[in-house]
């Protein structure tokens, strides 16, 4: 079995390496850090907590032992999605360099610019950074990348999916095209794919694990949750929470409840504190102090419950994570991999559990699509609702009132049913002609030229006539009183030639 003392490390790297209690690397450590190393570009593979992190620390801050940083010109990158997958690696950097004189800087947003302008002009070594931060400094003139040597993409698909490939090319355009470049991704998409192969040279690829797998370690189940009624979805929903939490007694010492959308966290952590439960909530709209002391709080055990938006599902290595709740079904069926490997890491045993509502159940189809297995059924701890007789009916009856209420003035269900009495049909034209004329012109079949204001009295009654049988404005067209709407326009041709206006 491959030891650290194996992997040619510097001797002082190895110092606190072993110090940090680690003997045995994991797969993808074993795999990735002999030929970065080597100098070799390289693309590790692996499912979240398998120890990504010091695949890249590890060899980095070795090439690193030697040389010094010019000021403005850190002399490695190392580029995060999330401010706190950020935070962490500088912890792994400040754990392994403690016998190293290495220097860092985290450029993370939350943060001073002057506090992060002052590190960049001493000049660093590592320089740690989300893209959007890093950009902030490079385009204000406070930062070189032309110094690069080791290069560093962590959690990629992360990047992909909050949008940040276009940042993370141009950066690659910023700096040397001789650098060396370390690629950690959990899944690889087809765009990830892509840079892949337009920045690494001939990397070494590293798999070390089916992508898009959960560990064998994590015990997964689900509550196929149905509501009784439709406006108590939310608190039902949370009700069921609180039950799957409380039937876990003991075993659950602490938990990260995964939520949707940010409203939802808060929600949900304002209901659980209201039932006695020790719950916070995390997400990207929270100040970064206030986001630090939360988690810096779960990690040290004084938070049992952590309700976070998926900003706390890449990268966060909290190792004693019993549980992970999945309050919803998230949207990706990848971002669900990388929720439930809150738990479960470096060997340890885990539990999952997730709820899914009737509408969600695509997205939960296209999870077990991914990981291809079956997650195993749990029963509702709220047991199955029916909904009674009378909210059947209630249902049933208030969207025909609100139908009945919501005509419009001349809509034929706000208006009084008319009796057969009302309804008239006005004779025709010619038979409301009692000059002798009209009745020659009738023998001989010609219709007689009216006066002009008898003409325009007609055609007022006519318009006036076709209002009232059809309950809305009248016509302006030439359309015979008495033959109905649905009469083909030929047949009134014959009659429109011997009314001429």
């Amino acid at each position: 079995m491959t030891k650290f003392t194996d992997l040619n490390l510097n001797p002082k790297v190895l110092k606190a390496v072993v110090e940090a209690g680690y003997e045995t690397p994991t797969p993808i450590q074993a795999g990735a850090i002999p030929p970065a190393l080597d100098g070799r570009d390289v693309l590790g593979i692996a499912q979240t907590g398998t120890g990504k992190t010091a695949s890249f620390v590890l060899p980095m801050i070795t090439l690193l032992a030697r040389g010094r940083a010019r000021a403005r010109m850190p002399r490695s990158l190392v580029l995060c999605p999330t401010r706190e997958l950020a935070a962490q690696v500088a912890e792994n950097f400040d754990t392994y360099t403690k016998y190293l004189k290495l220097t860092k800087a985290l450029l993370i947003g939350g943060v001073s610019f002057k506090e992060q302008d002052t590190l960049i002009d001493k000049g660093v070594d590592v320089l740690i950074a989300t893209p959007g931060r890093l950009l902030d400094h490079f385009e204000r003139g406070k930062l070189i990348l032309s110094d690069v040597k080791v290069m560093v993409v962590d959690e990629a698909d992360r990047m992909l999916d909050m949008g940040f490939i276009p940042d993370i090319e141009r950066i690659f355009g910023l700096t040397p095209f001789t650098r060396q470049t370390l690629f950690f991704s959990a899944t690889m998409a087809p765009e990830i794919e892509r840079i892949t192969n337009t920045f690494l040279s001939n990397p070494e690829r590293i798999e070390v694990a089916r992508q898009a797998t959960a560990s064998e370690t994590i015990e997964q189940g689900v509550v196929m949750f149905k509501v009784s009624r439709r406006d108590k979805e939310a608190s039902e929903k949370r009700a069921v929470l609180r039950k799957l939490i409380d039937g876990e007694g003991d075993a659950c010492t602490n938990a990260i409840i995964f939520c949707n959308r940010k409203t939802d966290v808060d929600i949900v952590a304002k209901s659980l504190k209201k039932y006695g439960y020790d719950a916070a909530p995390i997400h990207g709209d929270l100040d970064q102090s206030q986001r630090t002391r939360t988690l810096d709080g779960f990690r040290n055990g004084e938070l049992r419950f952590l309700v976070a938006s998926d900003v706390a599902a890449r990268g966060l290595d909290v190792p004693s994570v019993s549980h992970v709740f999945n309050f919803d079904v998230p949207s990706h069926a990848e971002d669900y991999v990388h929720r439930i490997g809150r738990t479960g890491r470096a060997g340890r045993a885990g539990k999952a559990m997730m709820i899914c509502a009737p509408r969600d159940e695509k997205n939960f189809d296209a999870i077990e699509r991914l990981i291809q297995r079956e997650i195993p059924r749990l029963d509702n701890p709220l047991g199955s609702p029916e909904p009674a007789p009378a909210d059947m009916e209630d249902s049933a009856e208030k969207p025909k009132r609100a139908r009945r209420t919501r005509g419009r003035k001349d809509s034929p269900e706000t208006q009084a049913p008319a009796t057969p009495t009302e309804v008239t049909t006005e004779p025709p034209v010619e038979a409301q002609i009692e000059t002798p004329v009209a009745e020659a012109a009738a023998v001989r079949d010609v219709a007689p030229e009216p006066a002009p204001e008898r003409r325009q009295q007609d055609d007022t009654r006519q318009n006036r006539g076709g209002a009232n049988r059809r309950g809305g404005k009248g016509r302006n067209d030439n359309t015979p009183v008495g033959m109905g709407d649905h009469m083909p326009g030929f047949i009134a041709m014959s009659f429109d030639e011997r009314r001429t206006d």
